[in-house]
Protein backbone atom coordinates (compact mmCIF):
# COMPACT_ATOMS: atom_id res chain seq x y z
CA UNK A 1 0.00 0.00 0.00
CA UNK A 2 1.29 3.47 -0.90
CA UNK A 3 1.11 6.20 1.72
CA UNK A 4 1.56 9.91 2.23
CA UNK A 5 3.56 10.67 5.37
CA UNK A 6 3.06 14.12 6.90
CA UNK A 7 5.36 15.52 9.60
CA UNK A 8 4.56 18.84 11.24
CA UNK A 9 8.06 20.23 11.88
CA UNK A 10 6.93 23.82 12.53
CA UNK A 11 3.94 26.19 12.68
CA UNK A 12 2.06 23.52 14.65
CA UNK A 13 0.71 24.87 17.91
CA UNK A 14 2.49 28.14 17.17
CA UNK A 15 2.39 30.85 14.52
CA UNK A 16 6.03 30.67 13.36
CA UNK A 17 8.58 28.19 12.03
CA UNK A 18 6.47 26.90 9.12
CA UNK A 19 7.76 23.48 7.98
CA UNK A 20 5.57 20.63 6.75
CA UNK A 21 7.35 17.54 5.43
CA UNK A 22 5.51 15.41 2.86
CA UNK A 23 6.93 12.00 2.00
CA UNK A 24 5.40 9.88 -0.78
CA UNK A 25 6.45 7.77 -3.77
CA UNK A 26 10.13 8.00 -2.86
CA UNK A 27 10.21 11.81 -2.49
CA UNK A 28 10.59 13.99 0.62
CA UNK A 29 9.19 17.48 0.00
CA UNK A 30 9.37 20.27 2.57
CA UNK A 31 6.65 22.92 2.34
CA UNK A 32 8.22 26.14 3.67
CA UNK A 33 11.29 26.34 5.86
CA UNK A 34 10.74 29.10 8.41
CA UNK A 35 12.34 30.37 11.59
CA UNK A 36 10.68 30.10 14.96
CA UNK A 37 10.20 33.57 16.45
CA UNK A 38 8.88 35.11 19.65
CA UNK A 39 9.18 33.20 22.93
CA UNK A 40 12.70 32.18 23.92
CA UNK A 41 11.76 28.49 24.05
CA UNK A 42 10.62 28.80 20.42
CA UNK A 43 13.73 30.67 19.29
CA UNK A 44 15.95 28.06 20.92
CA UNK A 45 14.33 25.45 18.68
CA UNK A 46 16.06 27.06 15.69
CA UNK A 47 19.34 25.72 17.11
CA UNK A 48 18.09 22.16 17.41
CA UNK A 49 18.60 19.62 14.59
CA UNK A 50 15.59 19.20 12.32
CA UNK A 51 13.61 16.06 13.18
CA UNK A 52 14.44 14.61 9.75
CA UNK A 53 17.79 14.24 7.94
CA UNK A 54 18.32 17.36 5.84
CA UNK A 55 20.27 15.47 3.19
CA UNK A 56 17.25 13.22 2.56
CA UNK A 57 14.93 16.13 1.67
CA UNK A 58 14.59 16.36 -2.11
CA UNK A 59 13.19 19.89 -2.45
CA UNK A 60 11.65 22.83 -0.62
CA UNK A 61 8.54 24.54 -1.96
CA UNK A 62 7.98 28.08 -0.64
CA UNK A 63 4.52 29.64 -0.31
CA UNK A 64 6.02 33.12 0.18
CA UNK A 65 9.10 34.97 1.37
CA UNK A 66 8.45 35.92 5.00
CA UNK A 67 11.11 34.95 7.56
CA UNK A 68 8.79 32.55 9.41
CA UNK A 69 8.41 30.64 6.13
CA UNK A 70 11.97 30.92 4.72
CA UNK A 71 14.37 31.93 7.49
CA UNK A 72 15.63 28.41 8.35
CA UNK A 73 16.88 27.71 4.80
CA UNK A 74 20.58 28.48 5.49
CA UNK A 75 20.53 26.17 8.52
CA UNK A 76 18.95 23.46 6.36
CA UNK A 77 21.74 23.83 3.80
CA UNK A 78 24.39 23.78 6.55
CA UNK A 79 22.84 20.51 7.75
CA UNK A 80 23.31 18.88 4.32
CA UNK A 81 20.34 19.84 2.15
CA UNK A 82 21.35 20.25 -1.51
CA UNK A 83 18.04 20.05 -3.42
CA UNK A 84 16.06 22.76 -5.19
CA UNK A 85 14.38 25.64 -3.32
CA UNK A 86 11.37 26.53 -5.46
CA UNK A 87 8.98 29.50 -5.39
CA UNK A 88 7.63 32.24 -7.61
CA UNK A 89 10.12 34.80 -8.87
CA UNK A 90 9.02 37.59 -6.45
CA UNK A 91 9.06 35.10 -3.56
CA UNK A 92 12.67 34.15 -4.26
CA UNK A 93 13.66 37.80 -4.68
CA UNK A 94 12.12 38.62 -1.30
CA UNK A 95 13.62 35.51 0.30
CA UNK A 96 17.11 36.58 -0.77
CA UNK A 97 16.60 40.03 0.75
CA UNK A 98 15.17 38.63 3.97
CA UNK A 99 17.87 35.99 4.44
CA UNK A 100 20.67 38.50 3.88
CA UNK A 101 19.03 40.93 6.30
CA UNK A 102 18.50 38.18 8.89
CA UNK A 103 22.15 37.08 8.65
CA UNK A 104 23.40 40.67 8.88
CA UNK A 105 21.31 41.37 11.99
CA UNK A 106 22.54 38.16 13.61
CA UNK A 107 26.14 39.04 12.86
CA UNK A 108 25.68 42.55 14.29
CA UNK A 109 23.84 41.29 17.38
CA UNK A 110 26.49 38.69 18.19
CA UNK A 111 29.30 41.20 17.63
CA UNK A 112 27.58 43.61 20.04
CA UNK A 113 26.94 40.84 22.57
CA UNK A 114 30.59 39.80 22.45
CA UNK A 115 31.82 43.38 22.73
CA UNK A 116 29.68 44.23 25.76
CA UNK A 117 29.63 40.67 27.18
CA UNK A 118 25.88 40.46 27.77
CA UNK A 119 25.49 36.95 26.31
CA UNK A 120 25.98 33.86 28.45
CA UNK A 121 27.72 32.26 25.44
CA UNK A 122 31.41 32.99 24.98
CA UNK A 123 31.71 33.76 22.20
CA UNK A 124 28.13 34.35 21.05
CA UNK A 125 27.57 32.95 17.54
CA UNK A 126 24.98 33.75 14.87
CA UNK A 127 22.46 31.11 13.84
CA UNK A 128 23.89 31.63 10.36
CA UNK A 129 25.92 34.32 8.61
CA UNK A 130 26.08 35.94 5.19
CA UNK A 131 28.41 33.21 3.88
CA UNK A 132 25.75 30.63 4.76
CA UNK A 133 23.17 32.63 2.83
CA UNK A 134 25.47 32.77 -0.21
CA UNK A 135 25.68 28.96 -0.09
CA UNK A 136 21.86 28.80 -0.14
CA UNK A 137 21.04 31.15 -3.03
CA UNK A 138 22.33 28.91 -5.90
CA UNK A 139 19.64 26.37 -4.99
CA UNK A 140 16.81 28.83 -5.84
CA UNK A 141 14.63 28.01 -8.85
CA UNK A 142 11.59 30.06 -9.82
CA UNK A 143 8.33 28.70 -11.26
CA UNK A 144 5.36 30.61 -12.72
CA UNK A 145 1.81 30.76 -11.41
CA UNK A 146 -0.86 28.26 -12.45
CA UNK A 147 1.41 25.80 -14.29
CA UNK A 148 1.59 22.19 -13.09
CA UNK A 149 5.14 21.01 -12.36
CA UNK A 150 5.88 17.28 -12.31
CA UNK A 151 8.13 15.85 -9.59
CA UNK A 152 7.66 12.26 -10.76
CA UNK A 153 4.89 10.28 -12.43
CA UNK A 154 2.81 10.30 -9.23
CA UNK A 155 3.45 13.80 -7.84
CA UNK A 156 2.89 17.25 -9.31
CA UNK A 157 2.25 20.74 -7.90
CA UNK A 158 1.40 24.29 -8.88
CA UNK A 159 1.47 27.78 -7.32
CA UNK A 160 -1.66 29.98 -7.21
CA UNK A 161 -2.01 33.68 -6.38
CA UNK A 162 -2.81 34.31 -2.71
CA UNK A 163 -2.49 38.04 -1.96
CA UNK A 164 -0.85 38.60 1.46
CA UNK A 165 2.51 39.83 0.10
CA UNK A 166 3.95 40.18 -3.37
CA UNK A 167 4.82 36.73 -4.72
CA UNK A 168 2.70 34.84 -2.18
CA UNK A 169 0.87 31.69 -3.22
CA UNK A 170 -0.98 28.70 -1.96
CA UNK A 171 0.27 25.35 -3.24
CA UNK A 172 -1.85 22.63 -4.80
CA UNK A 173 -0.15 19.23 -4.87
CA UNK A 174 -1.50 16.06 -6.44
CA UNK A 175 -0.06 12.84 -5.00
CA UNK A 176 -1.63 9.79 -6.58
CA UNK A 177 -5.38 10.17 -6.15
CA UNK A 178 -5.12 12.80 -3.39
CA UNK A 179 -5.07 16.58 -3.73
CA UNK A 180 -3.20 18.45 -0.98
CA UNK A 181 -3.64 22.21 -0.52
CA UNK A 182 -1.21 24.25 1.56
CA UNK A 183 -2.75 27.65 2.22
CA UNK A 184 0.47 29.48 3.08
CA UNK A 185 -0.69 32.84 4.43
CA UNK A 186 -4.02 33.85 2.92
CA UNK A 187 -4.42 37.49 1.88
CA UNK A 188 -7.45 39.76 2.15
CA UNK A 189 -10.23 40.24 -0.37
CA UNK A 190 -9.85 44.02 -0.21
CA UNK A 191 -6.24 45.22 -0.20
CA UNK A 192 -5.04 48.64 -1.44
CA UNK A 193 -1.95 47.13 -3.08
CA UNK A 194 -2.73 43.51 -3.93
CA UNK A 195 -5.39 41.59 -5.81
CA UNK A 196 -7.81 39.22 -4.01
CA UNK A 197 -6.52 35.71 -3.32
CA UNK A 198 -7.65 32.90 -5.56
CA UNK A 199 -9.53 30.03 -3.89
CA UNK A 200 -9.00 26.27 -4.11
CA UNK A 201 -11.75 24.16 -5.68
CA UNK A 202 -10.62 20.77 -4.41
CA UNK A 203 -8.69 19.52 -1.38
CA UNK A 204 -8.56 16.03 0.06
CA UNK A 205 -6.02 17.22 2.61
CA UNK A 206 -6.18 20.92 3.53
CA UNK A 207 -3.48 22.69 5.55
CA UNK A 208 -4.91 26.08 6.52
CA UNK A 209 -3.30 28.91 8.44
CA UNK A 210 -5.21 30.54 11.30
CA UNK A 211 -3.12 33.56 12.32
CA UNK A 212 -6.32 35.58 12.71
CA UNK A 213 -8.58 32.56 13.13
CA UNK A 214 -10.32 33.89 16.23
CA UNK A 215 -10.89 37.52 15.26
CA UNK A 216 -12.30 39.90 12.69
CA UNK A 217 -10.67 42.94 11.15
CA UNK A 218 -12.34 46.31 11.87
CA UNK A 219 -15.10 47.27 9.45
CA UNK A 220 -13.91 50.88 9.19
CA UNK A 221 -11.70 51.41 6.10
CA UNK A 222 -8.07 51.28 7.13
CA UNK A 223 -7.25 54.68 5.67
CA UNK A 224 -9.98 56.28 7.83
CA UNK A 225 -8.76 54.46 10.94
CA UNK A 226 -5.17 55.53 10.23
CA UNK A 227 -6.24 59.16 9.70
CA UNK A 228 -8.08 59.26 13.03
CA UNK A 229 -5.17 57.68 14.88
CA UNK A 230 -2.56 59.89 13.21
CA UNK A 231 -4.43 63.08 14.02
CA UNK A 232 -4.63 62.05 17.67
CA UNK A 233 -0.94 61.26 17.79
CA UNK A 234 0.24 64.38 15.99
CA UNK A 235 -1.70 66.50 18.51
CA UNK A 236 0.93 65.40 21.06
CA UNK A 237 3.53 67.26 18.98
CA UNK A 238 6.01 64.43 19.29
CA UNK A 239 7.72 61.86 17.12
CA UNK A 240 5.78 58.81 15.92
CA UNK A 241 7.79 55.58 15.58
CA UNK A 242 6.24 52.74 13.56
CA UNK A 243 8.03 49.38 13.80
CA UNK A 244 7.09 47.87 10.48
CA UNK A 245 7.52 44.68 8.52
CA UNK A 246 9.74 45.40 5.55
CA UNK A 247 7.73 43.29 3.12
CA UNK A 248 4.30 44.71 2.20
CA UNK A 249 3.51 46.49 5.49
CA UNK A 250 6.00 49.32 4.93
CA UNK A 251 4.89 49.72 1.32
CA UNK A 252 1.23 49.77 2.41
CA UNK A 253 1.94 52.43 5.04
CA UNK A 254 3.77 54.51 2.44
CA UNK A 255 0.77 54.23 0.13
CA UNK A 256 -1.72 55.21 2.84
CA UNK A 257 0.38 58.16 4.02
CA UNK A 258 0.72 59.32 0.41
CA UNK A 259 -3.04 59.14 -0.07
CA UNK A 260 -3.72 61.05 3.18
CA UNK A 261 -1.19 63.76 2.33
CA UNK A 262 -2.40 64.08 -1.25
CA UNK A 263 -5.96 64.62 -0.02
CA UNK A 264 -4.97 67.01 2.79
CA UNK A 265 -6.17 64.65 5.51
CA UNK A 266 -3.08 64.58 7.73
CA UNK A 267 -0.74 67.07 9.35
CA UNK A 268 2.19 68.40 7.34
CA UNK A 269 4.81 66.39 9.18
CA UNK A 270 7.87 64.80 7.54
CA UNK A 271 7.76 61.05 6.97
CA UNK A 272 10.92 58.96 6.96
CA UNK A 273 11.41 55.36 5.94
CA UNK A 274 14.49 53.83 7.57
CA UNK A 275 14.81 50.31 6.22
CA UNK A 276 17.25 49.42 3.46
CA UNK A 277 15.42 46.13 3.19
CA UNK A 278 12.10 47.89 2.54
CA UNK A 279 13.73 49.90 -0.25
CA UNK A 280 14.87 46.66 -1.85
CA UNK A 281 11.33 45.31 -1.61
CA UNK A 282 10.07 48.50 -3.28
CA UNK A 283 12.31 47.62 -6.21
CA UNK A 284 10.65 44.19 -6.38
CA UNK A 285 7.29 45.99 -6.67
CA UNK A 286 8.77 48.01 -9.52
CA UNK A 287 10.03 44.88 -11.30
CA UNK A 288 6.86 42.80 -10.85
CA UNK A 289 4.05 45.10 -11.98
CA UNK A 290 1.61 42.24 -12.74
CA UNK A 291 1.52 41.19 -9.08
CA UNK A 292 -0.02 44.40 -7.63
CA UNK A 293 -2.31 47.36 -8.26
CA UNK A 294 0.21 50.26 -8.26
CA UNK A 295 0.62 51.99 -11.61
CA UNK A 296 4.03 53.22 -12.77
CA UNK A 297 3.02 56.83 -12.09
CA UNK A 298 1.57 56.10 -8.63
CA UNK A 299 4.69 54.18 -7.64
CA UNK A 300 7.02 57.13 -8.27
CA UNK A 301 4.62 59.73 -6.85
CA UNK A 302 4.29 57.67 -3.65
CA UNK A 303 8.06 57.27 -3.30
CA UNK A 304 8.53 61.02 -3.78
CA UNK A 305 6.43 61.72 -0.66
CA UNK A 306 8.74 59.76 1.69
CA UNK A 307 12.28 60.63 2.79
CA UNK A 308 14.58 57.62 2.71
CA UNK A 309 17.28 57.02 5.33
CA UNK A 310 20.24 55.02 4.06
CA UNK A 311 23.20 54.95 6.43
CA UNK A 312 23.55 54.16 10.13
CA UNK A 313 24.92 57.68 10.67
CA UNK A 314 21.72 59.09 9.17
CA UNK A 315 19.73 56.88 11.55
CA UNK A 316 21.66 58.19 14.56
CA UNK A 317 21.24 61.80 13.42
CA UNK A 318 17.50 61.39 12.85
CA UNK A 319 17.07 59.79 16.29
CA UNK A 320 18.68 62.86 17.89
CA UNK A 321 16.47 65.29 15.92
CA UNK A 322 13.84 66.48 18.42
CA UNK A 323 11.39 67.86 15.84
CA UNK A 324 8.06 66.01 15.32
CA UNK A 325 8.21 63.42 12.56
CA UNK A 326 6.98 59.99 11.51
CA UNK A 327 9.56 57.21 11.20
CA UNK A 328 8.77 53.84 9.66
CA UNK A 329 11.57 51.39 10.51
CA UNK A 330 12.17 47.66 10.63
CA UNK A 331 11.52 45.30 12.25
CA UNK A 332 7.77 44.82 12.60
CA UNK A 333 7.80 43.09 16.01
CA UNK A 334 10.72 45.23 17.25
CA UNK A 335 12.85 42.08 17.37
CA UNK A 336 15.86 43.80 15.81
CA UNK A 337 16.87 46.23 13.09
CA UNK A 338 17.09 50.01 13.03
CA UNK A 339 13.86 50.59 14.92
CA UNK A 340 15.73 49.65 18.11
CA UNK A 341 17.82 52.83 17.80
CA UNK A 342 14.64 54.91 17.79
CA UNK A 343 13.05 52.94 20.62
CA UNK A 344 16.13 53.49 22.78
CA UNK A 345 15.74 57.24 22.16
CA UNK A 346 11.95 57.64 22.36
CA UNK A 347 10.57 54.99 24.73
CA UNK A 348 11.13 57.39 27.62
CA UNK A 349 9.54 60.41 25.87
CA UNK A 350 5.93 61.04 27.05
CA UNK A 351 5.22 63.07 23.88
CA UNK A 352 6.34 60.29 21.56
CA UNK A 353 4.14 57.53 20.15
CA UNK A 354 5.13 53.97 19.36
CA UNK A 355 2.58 52.75 16.82
CA UNK A 356 2.43 48.98 16.25
CA UNK A 357 1.38 48.04 12.74
CA UNK A 358 0.62 44.34 12.64
CA UNK A 359 0.55 40.96 14.35
CA UNK A 360 2.88 40.77 17.36
CA UNK A 361 3.93 37.21 18.20
CA UNK A 362 4.02 36.04 21.79
CA UNK A 363 7.38 36.80 23.41
CA UNK A 364 8.31 39.74 21.15
CA UNK A 365 9.01 43.32 22.23
CA UNK A 366 6.03 44.44 20.17
CA UNK A 367 3.67 42.15 22.07
CA UNK A 368 5.17 43.30 25.39
CA UNK A 369 4.55 46.96 24.48
CA UNK A 370 0.94 46.27 23.47
CA UNK A 371 0.38 44.42 26.73
CA UNK A 372 1.54 47.42 28.77
CA UNK A 373 5.14 46.54 29.68
CA UNK A 374 6.72 49.20 31.91
CA UNK A 375 10.25 48.31 30.80
CA UNK A 376 11.71 46.97 27.57
CA UNK A 377 15.12 45.34 27.22
CA UNK A 378 17.31 46.70 24.41
CA UNK A 379 20.99 45.99 23.84
CA UNK A 380 21.24 44.20 27.19
CA UNK A 381 19.77 47.14 29.17
CA UNK A 382 16.26 48.00 30.38
CA UNK A 383 14.49 51.15 29.14
CA UNK A 384 11.49 52.61 30.95
CA UNK A 385 8.37 53.01 28.78
CA UNK A 386 6.86 56.51 29.09
CA UNK A 387 5.84 56.96 25.46
CA UNK A 388 2.31 56.39 24.19
CA UNK A 389 1.68 52.93 22.76
CA UNK A 390 -0.86 52.68 19.94
CA UNK A 391 -1.99 49.89 17.63
CA UNK A 392 -3.13 50.36 14.04
CA UNK A 393 -5.79 47.69 13.60
CA UNK A 394 -6.78 46.47 10.17
CA UNK A 395 -3.39 46.75 8.45
CA UNK A 396 -2.71 43.03 8.50
CA UNK A 397 -2.15 41.24 5.23
CA UNK A 398 -3.78 38.11 6.70
CA UNK A 399 -7.38 37.14 6.07
CA UNK A 400 -9.43 37.26 9.29
CA UNK A 401 -11.75 34.48 10.49
CA UNK A 402 -14.47 35.31 7.97
CA UNK A 403 -11.89 35.65 5.20
CA UNK A 404 -10.49 32.20 5.92
CA UNK A 405 -13.96 30.67 5.95
CA UNK A 406 -14.76 32.38 2.62
CA UNK A 407 -11.42 31.22 1.16
CA UNK A 408 -12.59 27.63 1.75
CA UNK A 409 -15.97 28.38 0.16
CA UNK A 410 -15.21 27.11 -3.36
CA UNK A 411 -14.28 23.60 -2.20
CA UNK A 412 -16.68 21.29 -3.98
CA UNK A 413 -16.46 18.53 -1.37
CA UNK A 414 -15.54 18.16 2.28
CA UNK A 415 -11.80 17.45 2.70
CA UNK A 416 -10.89 14.12 4.27
CA UNK A 417 -8.56 15.96 6.64
CA UNK A 418 -8.25 19.63 7.62
CA UNK A 419 -5.13 20.61 9.54
CA UNK A 420 -5.13 24.03 11.22
CA UNK A 421 -1.57 25.38 11.34
CA UNK A 422 0.34 28.65 11.75
CA UNK A 423 -1.62 29.89 14.75
CA UNK A 424 -1.48 30.39 18.48
CA UNK A 425 -3.81 28.16 20.50
CA UNK A 426 -6.78 30.53 20.78
CA UNK A 427 -6.70 31.45 17.09
CA UNK A 428 -6.52 27.80 15.99
CA UNK A 429 -9.40 26.82 18.26
CA UNK A 430 -11.43 29.81 17.07
CA UNK A 431 -11.10 28.78 13.42
CA UNK A 432 -11.73 25.13 14.30
CA UNK A 433 -15.07 26.07 15.89
CA UNK A 434 -16.01 28.40 13.02
CA UNK A 435 -15.32 25.67 10.42
CA UNK A 436 -17.62 23.37 12.36
CA UNK A 437 -20.35 26.02 12.50
CA UNK A 438 -20.04 27.10 8.86
CA UNK A 439 -19.48 23.77 7.11
CA UNK A 440 -20.07 21.05 9.74
CA UNK A 441 -16.52 19.85 9.04
CA UNK A 442 -14.10 18.54 11.65
CA UNK A 443 -10.65 20.14 11.65
CA UNK A 444 -7.55 18.98 13.54
CA UNK A 445 -4.94 21.11 15.31
CA UNK A 446 -1.66 19.19 15.03
CA UNK A 447 1.10 19.53 17.63
CA UNK A 448 4.75 20.05 16.82
CA UNK A 449 6.38 16.91 15.37
CA UNK A 450 3.04 15.10 14.98
CA UNK A 451 3.16 12.42 12.29
CA UNK A 452 0.16 11.48 10.13
CA UNK A 453 0.02 8.72 7.52
CA UNK A 454 -2.62 8.67 4.75
CA UNK A 455 -3.26 5.82 2.29
CA UNK A 456 -3.03 6.82 -1.35
CA UNK A 457 -3.70 5.14 -4.72
CA UNK A 458 -1.66 5.82 -7.90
Amino acid sequence: MNTISIKFLGAAGTVTGSKHLISAYGKNILIDCGLFQGLKELRLMNWEPLQFPANEIDMVLLTHGHLDHTGYLPRLVKAGFSGQIIGTSPTLQITEIILKDSAKIQEEDTARANKFRYSKHHPALPLYDLDDVEETLPLFQSKPLNEWQSINENIRYRFRYNGHIIGATFIEMEIGDKTLVFSGDVGREIDPLLFPPEKPEKADLLFIEATYGDRLHPKIPIIDALQELLNRCTDRNGTIIIPSFSVERTQLLMYLFWQLKKNGKMAKIPIYMDSPMSRNVLEIFHQNRDWHRLSYEDYFEMCGEIKFISTVNETLALAKDSRPKIIIAGSGMAAGGRVLTYLAKYLGDPNATIMMAGFQAEGTRGRALLEGAKEIKLYGKYFTVRSNIENIEGLSGHADQNGLIEWMGKLAHQPEKIFIVHAEKEAAEGLQQKIKEAYHWVAEIPALNDHVVIAVQP
